[in-house]
């Protein structure tokens, strides 16, 4: 698939700083790739995570993506942002990782990723009045990512992706290589697929 600029929520000035750190990159800089690193480090993280359900599996899978990077980064041609590549890698690497992973690692509390408090069923819940408030926070994020861990490799990167991260429709399409409709058809399934795994948290 053709690169195309899609990380349309930098500003020029951003832009404009990270296509010198990647030139500088691309040259053998190595500080400058740092940056890129710490950059992106935290959002590939929590992608990662959220994909495998377990910190070990995450923290090993993005340093393989930040070595996959700086190694292709020579082949990086910039009719993309940085940070859409970087995502495509990162995406790829991850799901050929579960591909290959037989066993379903059970969840730490201690491990568990605040991006669950942004997921929009954690808000619902805690937003009405009943007893559900009442629900510990720990058991009701480990229930949430447990369930993510339930649906398919495809179905669980979306909603990572949108619900999590609050990444568009139309960026998630192009990051994947698939169209806008397949997106929202599969948040519609995902969605329905965590409310039945969520059904004994439910007023």
């Amino acid at each position: 698939m053709a690169e195309e600029n899609i990380n349309t929520r930098a500003d020029p000035a951003q832009a404009a700083e990270e296509r010198d750190l990647v030139r500088k990159a691309q040259q053998g800089d190595v500080e400058a790739y740092d940056a890129l690193v710490r950059r992106y480090q935290g959002k590939v993280y929590a992608l990662v995570y959220n994909m495998t359900g377990n910190k070990e599996d995450a923290e090993d899978r993005v340093q393989d993506v930040f070595i996959k990077a700086f190694h292709s980064l020579r082949h990086f041609k910039g009719r993309s942002s940085f940070y859409t590549w970087l995502y495509r890698i990162a995406v790829n690497r991850t799901i050929n990782f579960l591909k290959t992973r037989k066993n379903r690692f059970a969840l730490s509390l201690n491990d568990m990723d605040s991006g669950a408090e942004r997921d929009p069923a954690y808000v619902e819940l805690r937003a009405r009045e009943s007893p559900v408030r009442d629900v510990s926070l720990l058991e009701l994020q480990e229930k949430l990512n447990k369930a993510l861990q339930t649906l398919s490799e495809k179905h669980r990167m979306v909603v990572v992706m949108h619900d999590i991260q609050g990444i568009p429709h139309e960026e998630i399409a192009r990051i994947i290589g698939c169209s806008q409709g397949t997106i929202r058809s599969r948040l519609f399934y995902a969605r329905q697929q965590l409310q039945k795994e969520l059904k004994d948290f439910a007023p």
